[in-house]
């Protein structure tokens, strides 16, 4: 063969790559697949994948194939940031579903502004932040945790209080909130006893036997649990062990669902309550047609659905709408067309987009049931909008996100200035 011809033959063979490159669109899955967190994580990555693949029967994103680049950054925060260095230089991803932890958030952030990439995060989370490059679907404050105190308070009517929780940065920022919520409801300081564990705990048995001497003051009391991953096993085994049941303190949880209780005899904990936006057992058609379709995926037919995935779910879709409508994956232009976009959620409602880059939820508060699935006991009566900011913060009060007529996701309506990112 002449050079000529097998030159020519190379060059086609690259202009063939670089055309099926094109008519791919990468989708990076930055979840911990291994550590503590993976008893939660690795769900959602099979969640996207599931996504991905029923996208793709459809035909794909404009016409090109969406394909999924997997990373484990292993429940190590430092390795999140490594994670999505990766994905977004060498990968180049169009966008990302990931991370759990508010620290595995905080990790990724300067690498998603720093690299203008897109990430979608779809856990409930502290509030205090809104950035130009995500997009939170999962729970702020005031769509989770004060409801929760509220329907405590008023439907149960709880005294006293044990806020305990994982020692990070989500568990700490929500308890400040509640400890200001809960005093400006005339809750004294030593009516709320604040516990926080590392995470992976396992030894309980001398914070729960506080828990029961706190309890046994003659007034109502409840904990109010921020603990994530599998310290939530031995946690409510010890409960179990200590016989404290729901009606002497029920456990309120902000970070156990469906497939945590999978893992757990749901005996001891029937009637301790979960706060969320979605649950398995809220009976629509669109949620039934979910599940269903996530077993058959997943090849399981007894797999369970929780409110992290029905977030990535409702993630996906509007990146999904945003893309169609912007006719582009430019991280600007999909930023954009995204805010006041709606899709269904799965449990008869509506997911929108707010300018300040979080949704409209409902919120259920839902009673453990002996199957591990839940009764739903109390609900709003349409969606909330999530606020990026706190109302009982003095730091968080006055400051607004807004990134359509502001620009900016920490605007103080005092002194009219943006103190962070203004593009």
């Amino acid at each position: 063969m002449k050079l000529k011809t097998i030159l020519a033959a190379v060059a086609l063979g690259a202009a063939s790559f670089a055309v099926q490159a094109a008519d791919t669109i990468k989708v990076g899955v930055l979840h911990s697949l291994s550590g503590t967190m993976a008893i939660s994580e690795t769900t959602l990555k099979d969640t996207v994948l599931m996504l991905i693949d029923e996208q793709n029967k459809k035909g794909g994103v404009m016409g090109k194939k969406l394909e999924a680049v997997v990373v484990d950054p292993a429940s190590n925060w430092p390795l999140f940031a490594e994670k999505a260095e990766q994905l977004l230089v060498k990968d180049k991803v169009d966008v990302v579903f990931g991370c759990w932890t508010s620290v595995s958030r905080k990790s990724v952030l300067p690498v998603f502004e720093k690299n203008n990439g897109l990430l979608f995060y779809p856990v409930q989370y502290e509030g205090e932040e809104s950035s130009k490059n995500v997009f939170y679907t999962g729970a702020s404050p005031n769509q989770q945790a004060i409801p929760a105190v509220d329907y405590l308070m008023k439907d149960i009517g709880v005294k006293r209080w044990v806020l305990a929780g994982t020692d990070y940065v989500y568990p700490r920022t929500t308890n400040k909130i509640l400890e200001a919520y809960l005093k400006s409801k005339g809750v004294k300081q030593e009516d709320i006893m604040i516990n926080y564990t590392p995470f992976g705990h396992s030894d309980w048995q001398s914070i729960v036997a506080d828990i029961k001497k706190f309890g046994s003051a003659g007034k109502k009391t409840a904990v109010v649990s921020t603990i994530n991953g599998d310290a939530n096993v031995p946690f409510y085994k010890e409960l179990g062990n200590q016989k404290i049941s729901a009606e002497d303190i029920p456990v309120v949880a902000f970070s156990v669902g469906e497939e945590e209780l999978a893992g757990l005899d749901t005996k001891p904990l029937v009637g301790h309550l979960a706060a969320w936006n979605y649950f398995q057992s809220i009976n629509t058609k669109a949620n039934k047609a979910e599940i269903a379709t996530w077993q058959k995926f997943i090849k399981k037919p007894d797999r369970t659905f929780n409110d992290p995935m029905e977030a990535t779910v409702i993630g996906f879709k509007l990146w999904v709408k945003a893309v169609e409508k912007a006719q582009t994956t430019d991280v600007s232009k999909v930023s954009d067309a995204i805010i006041g976009l709606e899709v269904p959620n799965l449990t008869g409602g509506t997911a929108k987009m707010l300018p300040n880059h979080h949704l409209t939820k409902p919120v259920y508060i839902g009673e453990i049931r002996e199957d591990g699935q839940f009764d739903i006991v109390w609900q709003t009566k349409g969606e909330v909008a999530g606020d990026a900011w706190s109302d009982y913060l003095p730091g968080s009060k006055d400051v607004e996100a807004d990134w359509v007529k502001l620009k900016c996701g920490n605007y103080n309506t005092k002194t009219k200035k943006c103190s962070g990112q203004n593009y």
